[in-house]
């Protein structure tokens, strides 16, 4: 008795899915490509996204990549169809940590799931419905890749033929209060580590701060007292002298010792009025000289209109070609102009009146 077999192909790619040899009824060998060690056909690569550590290299659009079966204790995966499109995802939320998987038997129990996805990677929690799908949360991000790879996966738990232990599993990602509150708290502490950057890099470009001021001791107010008298340090000594002042650092134990540095600061009132004296006849004499150049530069300036008035005369004028008398009126329009906004707009000219 032979058994009928309509398609010889589907025959078998069903028998080399399952890692049996295809081979006809007759005994006779269908796909001679068939590699027993593999359990598929040569040239194919094979992947099981349950295996520990899995890390998926960059694969070629043209290779051809076909999912392997998944055998655990109490259950069966079974890979989807490689000619059919991917599940469709939602998009990523932030911080993803948790998934959605339906298509899940009626009979599942929390073990099953354990068992499916803990190779995928630590589970943190898993929610669990009246209907055959739930929520899992995993401890790391990166494992919700390798839980999406589970989508489209048949289960059968164990051998069993009946509807409420199988299913289509469905895995997408799940928005989650708890993974968008992790999210949200890794970035706020980035965003910490990032000011505290900023703030150290700020720093050390900073110039630094003046020293602090000691309070007044009577070695301080020696010290400071002999600093006062000194032209090129009384700056920096009265700047401590103030600070103690108004400290309220002064009592009648010291007052004599704040007098003395009070009549020494006082003291440099004849030198700084000598200096700006000396300064102020500088400047005098600065003006003078300015003064002095701008009166030469400006009769200069009137001596040019001049020769432009009288190269522009009768006399003068029709001795000139065309070319010439152009260019002699652009000269004298430049010259009036310059020599008009000095004494009118110039504030250097203002200065030669005072």
């Amino acid at each position: 008795m032979t058994m009928p077999m309509s398609d010889p192909s589907v025959w078998a790619q069903a028998m080399s899915s399952l890692g049996m040899p295809p081979l006809n009824m007759m005994g006779q060998q269908l796909m001679p490509d068939f590699d027993p060690s593999l359990g598929l056909m040569t040239g194919i690569t094979p992947i099981n996204p349950m295996m520990p550590g899995l890390a998926l290299p960059p694969l070629s659009q043209d290779a051809p990549v076909v999912k392997e079966i998944i055998h655990c204790n109490s259950c069966t995966l079974f890979p989807p169809n490689p000619d059919l499109l991917p599940p469709a995802t939602r998009e990523r939320p932030p911080g993803c940590k948790t998934v959605f998987v339906g298509g899940l038997p009626e009979n599942f129990t929390e073990q099953l799931i354990v068992e499916v996805f803990g190779q995928c990677g630590d589970i943190a929690a898993i929610r669990k419905s009246k209907k055959n799908f739930c929520h899992i949360r995993f401890a790391e991000e990166f494992t919700v890749d390798k839980a999406l790879l589970l989508s489209g996966y048949r289960i059968r738990l164990g051998s069993s033929t009946d509807k409420k232990d199988s299913g289509r599993l469905h895995v997408d990602f799940a928005q989650a209060r708890d993974d968008l509150y992790e999210w949200e708290c890794h970035q706020r502490m980035l965003a910490r580590e990032e000011r505290h950057r900023r703030k150290i890099e700020d720093d050390l470009f900073r110039p630094p701060s003046p020293p602090p001021i000691a309070h007044y001791s009577e070695h301080e107010c020696s010290e400071l007292g002999d600093r006062i008298k000194e032209d090129g340090k009384f700056p920096e000594a009265v700047r401590v002298l103030l600070t103690w002042l108004e400290r309220g650092e002064v009592n009648r134990r010291n007052a004599n010792n704040f007098y003395s540095m009070i009549q020494a600061s006082n003291g440099h009132i004849r030198r700084l009025t000598g200096e700006k004296s000396q300064h102020e006849k500088e400047v005098e004499e600065a003006k003078d000289k300015f003064k002095t150049a701008m009166v030469t530069i400006l009769g200069q300036f009137e001596q040019i209109v001049s020769v432009f008035h009288a190269a522009s005369k009768q006399k003068a004028w029709d001795h000139f070609s065309k070319a010439q008398r152009k260019n002699l009126d652009l000269w004298r329009t430049q010259v009036e102009e310059i020599s008009g906004n000095n004494k009118s707009g110039d504030t250097t000219y203002d200065c030669l009146k005072l």
